[in-house]
């Protein structure tokens, strides 16, 4: 059933979307939990209407839409024809190839050798992705920006992301704890404040190394909520 649509002070274009946009999940979703995570935990409120609010109203709209919206001509946050998403200095994806891995395969995709890759985005689907992470955080995955260096065109920030480790991932029980990374930003828009390129950089290991603490348990996900002889022996549930 689809989400009401309303206001979210954090997003724009989710509770103004066209009609005709086509939801990943029928409708356009609630930020509530993952909200109310952001306003208890980040380390300043922007004023209205300053470039550091609009900095971050923006790339958590962009965020929203690509994990919510099936069709590129549904972004109202991209140019979709310009369109580069570079991490970490590696190859840019476009705006197709970025909807069609994910955010979290997009940028925690590695050249390390797969037996190094504590994270292997290539074996993973947009699905699967998003279901580790959120059954890892459960509360959300919070987003900041800590400070803007540049105006537009070329929008330097630095950000904060954030959640509380209380799901299990990848086998991993959960530990309660924070896990967070920090990381630098670039943002190119065009004459309409619509993304041409976004570049991100940052320490995959600050957030992975989170994760991978808790103790190993070979459990898949569903197993913590289930009740049968076998899932009894997986401890992943708090």
């Amino acid at each position: 059933m689809a989400n009401k649509i309303g206001k979210d002070k954090y997003r724009s274009f989710l509770y103004d979307a066209d009609e005709n946009t086509q939801w990943r999940h029928g409708g356009p979703p609630s930020f509530d939990a993952v909200n109310k995570l952001f306003e208890e935990g980040r380390t300043k409120e922007w004023p209205e209407g300053s470039l550091e609010e609009t900095v971050q109203n923006a790339i958590k709209s962009w965020e929203m839409e690509l994990s919510h919206k099936t069709r590129l001509q549904d972004f109202k946050t991209i140019n979709p024809e310009k369109f580069k998403l570079f991490v970490n200095g590696r190859e840019g994806l476009s705006g197709e190839e970025t909807l069609s891995l994910g955010s979290y395969n997009a940028l925690l995709k590695s050249s390390l050798p797969e037996e190094l890759k504590p994270y292997k985005a290539d074996e993973e689907t947009f699905e699967s992705s998003h279901e580790e992470f959120r059954s890892a955080f459960p509360r959300g995955f919070a987003w900041e920006v800590i400070k803007v260096y540049s105006g537009p065109p070329e929008i330097a920030y630095k950000f904060r992301h954030w959640g509380f480790f209380e799901g299990p991932f990848k086998g991993h029980a959960p530990t309660g704890k924070m896990v967070q990374f920090y990381g630098f930003g670039i943002l190119k828009v065009d004459d309409s404040l619509k993304a041409e390129e976004v570049e991100i950089y940052y320490d995959p290991a600050e957030m992975l190394g989170g994760l991978l603490s808790g103790k190993h348990t070979n459990c898949p996900i569903g197993d913590a909520t289930k009740t049968s002889a076998t899932s009894k022996q997986c401890p992943l549930s708090k």
